[in-house]
């Protein structure tokens, strides 16, 4: 009798080999295995408000369901959403989509998926200035594109001036992707940059698309978009969303504005895939966005005392330096002179004080720096002052 051959395993699909999982979700994964079995962290990693939902969102997500507001939607979201996006926006940018620029999508990085899905095919590129969201790297390599990386300016704040743009468009680029207030850096681009940025893409024919999802999240001046600038806006696509503004991370709800044609196809794919929105979450969306703004403002309030706990605290430790962030409530501290064997790399750093000090990073790599952690303020005083005090053990142990 002859031995059974095993049958040979099909593979994975080839793109399956351009993207990584998230590097903040690999932390996330790893730190809720070492909470699982008895570790005390103290959690920098996530980028998620620590504040509830404000109470009238979630009583108009209770009268969705109560009113059996639960079946499909419109694929590209209901009308009043699509209406109050619209409003809120020109509210504080100054922008005039109409309710056909509009599409609801799960979550901002949904958006974004669709966004670059639509726009960008193979041998494309897009420029990226670093340190950059861990995700537009895979998102833009899936879609078969190649990201150009455009290194900011740290010792000006991870700014970045037209002439870096410039530099690096060939006659392959596709997109310029900016995001400010920036992940992970904090960084505020300039509205002279966006200006330039929008007419060398008006210039060029080629895309502009702008992640707008920490917009409110701005310690100086309002909140700035480029789609309030006038003259044509056919070669940019806004990317938004109401996770953070509204705490609603888990509610997954995110928004794209931009030209018709560029919206109705990223529809015709979300059909294709997720389909509509969750019902019942657009709901408690129009209220977030027609209500009481006041929450918001609380919110950047108290990110703006923790920002300068968590800031002061980095520089107060030898070996680390830190830019102040000027949106958001990420820190981006610089470890280069505190690498070394054992902890040669941010992610050798990041593991090191995650098993040895029970802090929670991400580290530089996951966001195309090579000497840097992320931390997020978005948690409590007493907590930023605890995981400092452990940092500060751990680095001096070093």
């Amino acid at each position: 009798m002859s031995s059974a051959v095993a049958a040979p395993v099909p593979a994975l699909a080839a793109r399956m080999g351009r993207i990584t999982v998230s590097a903040t979700a690999a932390m996330v994964m790893e730190a809720e295995r070492l909470r699982a079995s008895g570790a005390d962290l103290v959690d920098f990693g996530a980028g998620e408000p620590d504040f509830p939902t404000p109470e009238p969102i979630k009583q108009a997500a209770r009268e969705a369901l109560d009113a059996n507001f639960t079946r499909y939607t419109a694929t590209g979201g209901i009308a009043p959403l699509k209406d109050a996006i619209c409003r809120r926006h020109a509210e504080l940018c100054g922008s005039s989509f109409t309710r056909e620029q509009v599409l609801v999508t799960l979550g901002g990085k949904h958006a974004l998926f669709n966004a670059i899905s639509a726009l960008i095919s193979a041998g494309d590129e897009v420029l990226l200035p670093a340190p950059y969201w861990v995700s537009f790297h895979d998102m833009i390599t899936y879609a078969g594109g190649t990201p150009v990386i455009v290194p900011t300016d740290e010792a000006a704040g991870f700014t970045l001036t037209p002439a870096m743009l410039t530099a690096r468009l060939t006659p392959r680029t596709r997109m310029i992707l900016l995001n400010s207030p920036s992940n992970p850096s904090g960084a505020v681009f300039s509205r002279e940059l966006f200006q330039a940025a929008l007419e060398l893409c008006r210039e060029r024919g080629i895309w502009l698309l702008s992640d707008e999802c920490y917009l409110q999240f701005v310690y100086d001046g309002a909140p700035y978009s480029v789609a309030g600038e006038p003259g044509p806006l056919d070669n940019l696509i806004i990317a938004g969303s109401l996770s953070k503004t509204y705490a609603m991370t888990g509610w997954r709800l995110g928004y794209a504005l931009g030209p018709k044609a560029v919206i109705a196809a990223m529809l015709n794919l979300q059909s294709h895939s997720t389909s509509n929105p969750v019902s019942f979450v657009q709901k408690a969306a129009v209220a977030a966005l027609t209500g009481s703004q006041q929450p918001v403002t609380d919110m950047l309030a108290e990110y703006r005392r923790r920002r300068t706990l968590m800031i002061e605290g980095l520089r107060s430790i030898p070996g680390i330096s830190c830019t102040l962030p000027q949106g958001a409530f990420y820190a981006y501290p610089n470890i280069a002179r505190l690498l070394r064997p054992g902890a040669a790399t941010p992610m050798e750093f990041s593991g090191r004080l995650l098993h040895e000090a029970g802090v929670v990073t991400v580290p530089g790599e996951a966001f195309g720096t090579a000497s840097h952690l992320r931390l997020s303020y978005a948690t409590s005083a007493a907590q930023i002052e605890k995981g400092l005090d452990r940092l500060r053990r751990f680095c001096a142990g070093l």
